[in-house]
């Protein structure tokens, strides 16, 4: 937790140390299909309409040793993990007290397993592998579940505040699940880590009281918003630049088959080489960070073999004005470390040969 000195000093700046709750946050989202544990309040929350979200299926263990985060914590990552999109829901629970981490997590199993799911990956404590009791505002030490659950750019409670204590503060007896259920017909992962707060100072209040940090993501297709670019458009930018990236040609998770609403991007490439029988193009695939270099690298290609399979068969353009190349995640435009950075770097890019 970043606790900052001379708070006096600061007019106007009003900051209030953790308290009990007995009433939920107001506008707080409750994540879907499983419930709450009785006499729990939400004291944090993000709801996302889509998103990203990957889950550990194995224990963390050390990716190098000079493979560091954003906050300067030695890189832990699991072998096997679930890489999901969907619509996401997150909340932090502050429980009843004398409720123990395990309780807590067997009532949300037993909750899943009524409702026919299946428990996918469980851990405790240290064999969950990286640092099994930091909060999630840490650095200089290892990664831990919690970057994974509730990473610390998705709290938005001010320092002190009930979410924040119960999210960044240290805490023992860490107990984890990963879950998988049908809910109304929607496919659902849930996660869950549960843990007890240790604190003495700003976040005494829940010192000893476990909190529930709870995750679901309900498959859905993506809102297709993504305007076409018109070919006139591209022509100006591979003028100009030489290259231009795209982002309304659409793949599913983890697969090279284009989708259906790719064709408006696909009409205006191809009128862009129809209206230059001069041009030359590299079709370029790009992805994020997530999941194995060398599998990125690959999907990326495929990725940028589909487009121009599709320019060729479909729309007359000779094999030999099209090379498909496969960068995965090695050329960036932004962050790998938010949501938004990824989106950003998933994209196909037309490049002048």
């Amino acid at each position: 937790m970043k606790f900052f000195c001379c708070l006096l000093l600061l007019p106007g700046l009003v900051l209030a140390d953790a308290t009990i709750p007995t009433k939920d946050l107001p506008s707080s989202k409750e994540p879907a299909a499983l419930g709450r544990y009785d006499g729990s309040f939400i004291v944090e929350s993000q709801a996302k309409s889509y998103d990203a979200l990957s889950l550990p299926l194995s224990a963390l263990i050390a990716v190098g040793d000079d493979k560091t985060d954003s906050h300067n914590n030695s890189l832990y990552a699991a072998k096997q993990k679930l890489s999901l999109e969907g619509k996401l829901v997150r909340a932090a629970y502050v429980l009843p007290a004398e409720r123990s981490p395990l309780e807590v997590l067997r009532n949300y199993q037993q909750a899943l397993k009524d409702k026919n799911g299946a428990v996918l990956y469980e851990c405790a404590g240290d064999e969950c592998g990286g640092d099994a009791t930091a909060g999630a505002d840490h650095g200089g030490g290892r990664t831990a579940l919690i970057d994974s659950v509730y990473p610390v750019n998705a709290v938005t409670s001010a320092n002190f505040s009930n979410g924040n204590c119960a999210i960044n503060a240290g805490h023992v007896d860490q107990r984890f699940f990963v879950g998988k259920l049908d809910n109304a017909g929607v496919e659902t992962h849930v996660a869950v880590l549960t843990y007890t707060v240790r604190d003495e100072l700003y976040c005494k209040a829940l010192n000893e009281r476990t909190v529930a940090l709870v995750v679901t993501l309900e498959a859905k297709a993506r809102e297709q918003k993504m305007v076409a670019v018109k070919a006139s458009e591209l022509a100006q930018s591979i003028n100009a630049t030489g290259k231009i990236a795209l982002y309304g040609i659409y793949f599913d998770l983890d697969k090279a088959e284009l989708k259906p609403e790719s064709k408006p991007q696909i009409n205006e490439i191809a009128a862009l080489l129809k209206g230059d029988p001069a041009l030359k193009l590299m079709v370029v695939g790009h992805t994020d960070n997530q999941g194995a270099a060398a599998h990125n690298i690959e999907l990326s290609k495929k990725r940028a073999d589909a487009v121009a399979s599709v320019l060729q068969a479909q729309y007359g353009i000779a094999a030999d004005r099209l090379l498909a190349q496969g960068m995965g995640s090695a050329a960036p435009v932004a962050s790998n470390d938010s949501d938004a950075g990824r989106a950003k770097n998933r994209r196909v890019e037309l490049v002048k040969q």
